[in-house]
């Protein structure tokens, strides 16, 4: 009978970065992918992991892999009424041309750079679903196959989140013709998370979640139902990048979009609020009781113009 995998190893290193800066002869205990102790100027022990230097890998919270090669089409001055939304229509045409091929190509390439700059995970916010005409692939999960190739390729860590598209804007409006890659309903949505469930099965650490893309592109109950379909695992949104989409929600709901997602879902530290730029401080004050993640992104949010978050409440 083999022996039992232990759950628990050990890394030495010589000198580590840690939240108090730089300490010698530190032994970390990880257990289930997590630190679970620190010890500061000690041997290592025998079957330690050794290492003369080591730091903290980065994690990029949320990537779209395929609009890396995209880089340098939006990247000029233009006219004065260019916005997240002129862009967009941008993305679209370069997203309508890509095969699974060049999508995988795109994808590694990003992630060695990822990798090469100090990332050592990424979160796949994965939008990419079908064929140029819309179509899905007889294999629903290939171009999710794709992005799972490239990681391990590359050999980054991946927590892949496969995102539900189904409309164009509130009130379960009619896609348009440039998403029409995106698009799924709940019955091919479930297919599409059963695909990368096989394909994951063999990526050590791997993680798969959910992506309702935004309160625009579903119905509050196909929200919840992508919310409920992987119970216990991430759950990533945009959400109130634009002031657009707060005036759009509002229009829509009575309410802004962040306090329209407190009142019907249960938000917890599985839900990733991404962006939530435009925020009244009582949706600030809410969001982190309930314990929610804001997820920020910096350089899209100054190129694009979108706005800074509320984080001085």
């Amino acid at each position: 009978m083999s022996a039992a995998v232990p759950t628990t190893q050990f890394i030495h290193a010589g000198q580590a970065l840690l939240q108090t800066g730089w300490a010698e002869d530190v032994r970390l205990g990880l257990a289930q992918g997590k630190i679970a102790s620190v010890e500061i100027g000690v041997e290592a022990k025998t079957g330690d992991e050794r290492y003369k230097v080591i730091v903290a890998g980065m994690p990029n919270l949320h990537s779209h892999a395929f609009q890396y090669g995209m880089a340098g089409l939006a990247e000029r001055r233009g006219p004065s009424a260019d916005s997240f939304w002129s862009w967009r229509e941008i993305m679209y045409k370069f997203a309508l041309t890509m095969t699974p091929e060049q999508a995988e190509a795109v994808a590694l390439r990003l992630y060695v750079d990822m990798l090469e700059a100090g990332f050592t995970r990424v979160g796949e916010f994965h939008y990419l679903h079908h064929d140029r005409d819309g179509t899905p692939y007889s294999n629903i999960s290939e171009m999710a196959d794709r992005i799972v190739s490239a990681a391990q390729t590359a050999g980054i860590g991946l927590t892949l989140l496969p995102v539900f598209y189904a409309h164009s804007s509130f009130g379960g409006a009619d896609p348009n013709e440039g998403q029409r890659r995106f698009i799924n309903d709940q019955q091919s949505f479930a297919r599409l998370i059963e695909g990368c469930e096989r394909s994951l099965s063999g990526f050590d650490g791997a993680v798969l979640g959910v992506a309702p893309h935004s309160l625009r592109a579903v119905t509050p109950d196909e929200l919840t139902f992508a919310a409920k379909l992987l119970p216990d695992a991430p759950v990533h949104i945009h959400i109130a990048e634009q002031v657009k989409e707060v005036d759009d929600c509002i229009a829509w709901s009575g309410q802004r979009p962040v306090e329209w997602l407190l009142d019907h879902q249960e938000l917890s530290s599985r839900w990733c609020l991404i962006h939530a730029t435009h925020m009244s401080d009582t949706e600030t004050v809410r969001m982190a009781q309930a314990g929610a993640i804001a997820g920020l992104c910096p350089v899209t949010e100054a190129n694009l113009g979108d706005g800074t978050f509320n984080a001085t409440v």
